[in-house]
This record gives structure tokens, sequence and C-alpha cells, in this order.
């Protein structure tokens, strides 16, 4: 639960499976060939630091911090966020996907990192995936077929998906399996079921 990864590996492909309320955060940077991914499972960290990668206030300032070590700098950066379920029928302000959601958004406005292209909401689980040489991002809801989030190098002037993100709303419920980021190199497990 709560980690992250960075690669400069242009053979790595990145992936979270099963995003329910966790935000899956995605951040390339196409011109330095560096991609990094988080599995974010709580908005606010409180005082507790066991687990940076865990909370949205610690974890989105430690993986741009990370792509910045590896060579990525911050007007190249894309970024997508998939995630943010709700998993749970409750109250609004129980909506731990929803809350997810803002704080990622919060602590990347903070750095003055825009989010590119999102899909979050709803009641179902997504994988997201970084191909690192390429800097594509896809998403797939469980039980449909990929869609691009951000375009790979060559396919857009602009790095991004032509059209218009789909937005997802909030309501229903569903169950959450564990997630995983593996390589044709690596396997790095970022999983939880929330």
């Amino acid at each position: 639960m709560g980690e992250m990864i960075v690669s400069a590996n242009p053979d790595d492909e990145l992936v979270a499976l099963g995003l329910g309320s966790c935000i899956g955060l995605a951040i390339v940077d196409r011109s330095a060939g560096v991609a990094g991914l988080a599995h974010i499972v709580l908005p606010e960290s409180g005082d507790t630091l066991r687990q940076i990668g865990k909370f949205a206030d610690t974890a989105v300032p430690e993986l741009l911090g990370r792509l910045r070590r590896a060579g990525a700098v911050d007007r190249h950066l894309d970024t997508a966020i998939v995630g943010g379920a709700r998993m749970f029928e409750m109250s609004d302000s129980l909506d731990i996907g929803a809350r997810n959601e803002a704080a990622v958004r919060a602590a990347l406005s903070t750095a003055r990192v825009p989010v590119r292209a999102a899909q979050t909401g709803g009641s179902q689980g997504r994988t997201v995936k970084i191909a690192v040489g390429e800097g594509l991002v896809t998403v797939r809801v469980a039980g449909q077929t990929a869609v691009t989030l951000l375009e790979g190098r060559g396919t857009s002037s602009n790095g991004l998906r032509t059209g218009r993100v789909p937005s997802v709303s909030r309501p229903g419920a569903a169950p959450s399996p564990a997630s995983t980021i593996r390589g044709p190199r690596a396997t790095f497990g970022v999983g939880a079921q929330l």
C-alpha cells in the first residue's frame, strides 16, 4: 500500500491494477524519458510519516522529487489521475474516493503541476498503465477497453489525447482488488484494497 516508482528504462511498463477509491497518479516527462506512478490510499498523513507514498499530501511532493532527481523537468511534466471511485454507500463527506481526488489535485496545484487528464469517480475499479519509453498513459475500467489518457511520443502535437477525457460520476459501489506495478524487467507492488 502507498508505494511509488520512477523509471527511466524505456522498456518498462508501470501498471496499477484495480484502483478503487485510491488514486493512481501517473506523471511523465517524454523529453527526459522518465515516468512515475504512485498508488495513493488516503488524503492526509496526519502525524504519521511511516509510509510517505500512502497519503496525497506526502506522496505528491515525494513523487515529484524522485522524478526531478531522475532528470524530469517541471515544465515538461504531463500528469494524469485515475481512480477515486465511490466504493461504499456513505454520505458525501465520507466519500474517500472524492476526498482522495481532491487532495491529490490540491497537492499538484500547490506544486504548480497541472492535471492534464483524468478518469475518476464512478464505482468500478480501474487499471492505469504507463509505457515509459513512449510516455503513453492508458486506463481501463473493469470490463471495458482501454482508453488513452496521455498520448505517447509523436502521436499528437501537445501530448494529450484528442477529444474530451471521460468524466465519471460517483454513484454505486464495487470492490477494489489489489494493485501492482509491473514491467518486463521488474515487478513492483503498489496495491491496497480500500
